[in-house]
């Protein structure tokens, strides 16, 4: 198949693309069709085929391999959390996201029209070309290839999301655990406070069965539950 980026002058070749990113490729022609935007291949005629029976078959082959990496990477998190996780991991933005660490878009085959129009910074065309991606890896290797592409850029995400969770959610995240290992809902006790009325000063403990798994302090009752429910997931590693 003749891969010249023709009206996309601008795009980086396939083999470029997979050595930069550090890819091989047995078939080099599986690279070329999920880089083909639709706009490219109604430009083209001599372009086999458009990438999106390989973003189909990415998106599910995604849905799978992050699935299973949660699962195993996180054997004590319960099914709701792990369910939220995946659902954010396997949107288009944040595929579009993996896409632009690539850099993705500079090797995307696109129309005339679509480049000048800005396709290369899209975040849905993006996002569907990293699918697309995916399915090609798993086509032409195995699983066992996506997910070795895929860990280091899902582990430093997950992090994030984690920690962002942690911060903001804690209160949630601790009470999943608990109900997913049949301790039920946490209980929260004001165990102490100091200071005036209009300024007292809280301290809070949460009880996971009968145990205290965290102490939280605050200017707040709220404040302090919050405190005491992130302690609680430091001493549980969920973090």
């Amino acid at each position: 198949m003749d891969i010249s980026p023709g009206s996309s002058q601008l795009a980086e070749s396939p083999q470029a693309l997979a050595q930069r990113i550090g890819l091989t490729f047995h078939n080099i022609g599986l690279l070329s069709r999920a880089l083909t935007h639709r706009s490219y291949f109604n430009e083209h005629r001599e372009a086999i085929e458009d990438n999106e029976r390989l973003e189909f078959l990415g998106d599910a082959v995604l849905d799978f391999m992050v699935g299973a990496w949660l699962y195993h990477r996180f054997p004590e998190m319960a099914e709701g959390q792990l369910t939220r996780l995946r659902a954010v991991l396997v949107g288009n933005e944040q595929l579009a996201e993996f896409a632009n660490g690539i850099n993705l878009g500079a090797a995307m085959l696109l129309g005339h029209g679509e480049a000048e129009n800005g396709g290369r910074e899209r975040l849905p065309l993006l996002g569907s070309t990293f699918e697309a991606l995916i399915g090609a890896i798993y086509l032409d290797q195995d699983i066992s290839q996506v997910w070795k592409f895929m860990d280091p850029m899902l582990e430093t995400k997950v992090r994030i999301i984690i920690a962002n969770q942690v911060e903001h959610h804690p209160k949630s995240i601790l009470q999943e655990w608990s109900q997913s290992k049949g301790y039920g809902t946490p209980i929260y006790r004001v165990v102490g406070f100091s200071g005036p009325d209009h300024d007292k000063y809280f301290e809070v403990d949460v009880l996971v069965g009968d145990i205290v798994y965290g102490l939280g302090k605050g200017h707040s009752k709220q404040a302090a539950t919050k405190d005491a429910a992130k302690h609680a997931l430091e001493k549980l590693g969920i973090r």
